[in-house]
């Protein structure tokens, strides 16, 4: 087994200079189990002690601060215990290669799609696509289990896309918990329909509603957007859901864990009770269930989830020792090569902010998305970080799902998130299409 490696100050490339007006974040109450001392030469991946301290456990709402990105009520933070955070790959085993029943090719849809999906560079579908396409062309509701960036927008909009070229009044509905996943799956849609005559429009807060009311106007098969925003521009009655036969409620779990739930009910109420129902999560909770009895008609379950993380995402913690500056600790990782792409999670909007502004007085360029930030603002700073002008996002949990950013090196978690489905959902931004990612959790 290679012997660890450790860090020390010594042998970087000069490090941007310190300004001694930059904020100093509390300090961590757990210990270092040893000095943490940095070498830069070599390859092999950094290791961290990785032994919690015995019978202790973290409160992950600890602080009292209520999380950022428009969360409709609070939730109570729960006991993670520290070892679910480590992840250490010491044996790499050769992984079981996926062999799908179907080629993209082999689906019976449109050959104009089929066309389009190809130029895309897709030849064979995901566990999650192969599964459940099938069932979706023939009709089905269903309910999908599946792992963040198993790629499950393709899995439902490929099989609409299908019903929408063989009937084009059809009409469907796409909601999701935030606005960034909203406008990524616009953007895939936009994809596979390039050169078809189908519309669609995104409905999103943190954007003015006027054009969105323009939009809704003119032809469009497809709504995509928010429960918030969606349910508003029902109430103002210029979207009727009468007119939609088939509706995916993408990440319920987590449009649930934000207060949706109402919203949700009441829109799946004011459809038509002969409808198409899609129902993704992560997770399968009593909740979901409960929607699951209520609105789908005899659905087809499909679960390709294997276990909570990714295998190819190697997890640590960063210990702090009494007194030690947690924000030092942090730049003498990021001035590592090794971290070119960086998303770091902070819990609440001010406390990402800050952060933002510290590292940046640093030297680094950095970028902040959280839930004070109006729609263009969180999409320039997103489009800056995905096109490598920036080498740190940091963000609240409004990103922590919905984000498919290629190349994301390494999830920092600077806080502790509230529950173990964020940090699974947080650090699912790495390591994503098979690629290699490292998460770290700093206590």
């Amino acid at each position: 087994m290679e012997p660890k490696k450790t860090f020390s100050r010594s042998g970087h490339s000069p490090r941007p200079a310190r300004t001694a007006s930059a904020s100093r974040p509390r300090t961590g109450s757990y210990s270092s189990s040893k000095p943490r001392t940095s070498s830069h030469s070599g390859s092999s991946p950094r290791s961290f002690s990785a032994r919690p301290p015995l019978g202790r456990s973290f409160n992950a709402s600890r602080g009292g601060s209520s999380k950022g990105g428009g969360k409709r009520g609070a939730r109570k933070g729960q006991h993670i215990d520290i070892s679910k955070f480590i992840n250490k790959t010491v044996i790499t085993e050769e992984a079981v290669v996926f062999t799908p029943e179907h080629m993209f090719k082999d689906f019976i849809i449109d050959e104009r799609l089929k066309a389009n999906i190809l130029a895309k560079g897709y030849n064979l579908p995901t566990p999650i696509q192969d599964r459940v396409i099938p069932h979706i062309l023939h009709g089905h509701d269903l309910v999908g289990i599946a792992n963040t960036g198993t790629g499950k927008t393709a899995a439902f909009l490929v099989p609409l896309i299908d019903k929408i070229m063989k009937n084009p009044k059809e009409k469907v509905i796409v909601m999701a918990p935030t606005r960034e996943l909203a406008q990524q799956i616009e953007m895939e849609l936009k994809g596979f329909v390039k050169g078809f005559k189908i519309f669609s429009v995104c409905c999103v807060g943190g954007v003015g509603i006027g054009r969105q009311i323009s939009d809704l106007r003119y032809q469009h098969n497809f709504v995509i957007g928010t429960p918030g925003r969606i349910k508003d521009l029902i109430e103002r009655k210029c979207i009727n859901l009468a007119d939609f036969k088939s509706v995916v409620l993408d990440e319920a779990d987590r449009m649930l864990d934000m207060g949706f739930i109402h919203d949700m009910r009441y829109m799946l109420a004011l459809m038509p009770k002969e409808r198409h129902t899609l129902f993704f999560s992560a997770t399968l909770s009593p909740e979901i269930a409960a929607l699951i009895k209520d609105f789908l008609k005899e659905p087809v379950m499909v679960s390709v989830k294997t276990q909570d993380t990714a295998k190819n995402v190697e997890q640590d913690v960063v210990r702090l020792k009494a007194g030690e500056d947690k924000l030092e600790v942090l730049h003498d990782l990021l001035i590592d090569p090794e971290f070119k792409k960086v998303i770091i999670f902070g819990r609440t909007k001010h406390g990402v902010e800050k952060l933002t502004v510290a590292l940046s007085k640093k030297g680094f360029k950095a970028q902040s998305i959280h839930g004070d930030k109006n729609q263009g603002q969180r999409q320039r700073a997103l489009d800056t970080f995905k096109k490598g002008m920036a080498q740190i996002l940091v963000a609240t949990d409004v990103a922590a799902r919905g984000l498919d950013i290629s190349g994301v090196s390494h999830v920092i978690n600077y806080d502790i998130p509230e529950t173990y489905d964020d940090y699974v959902h947080r650090i699912g931004r790495t390591g994503r299409a098979g690629q290699k990612g490292k998460a770290l959790t700093f206590i």
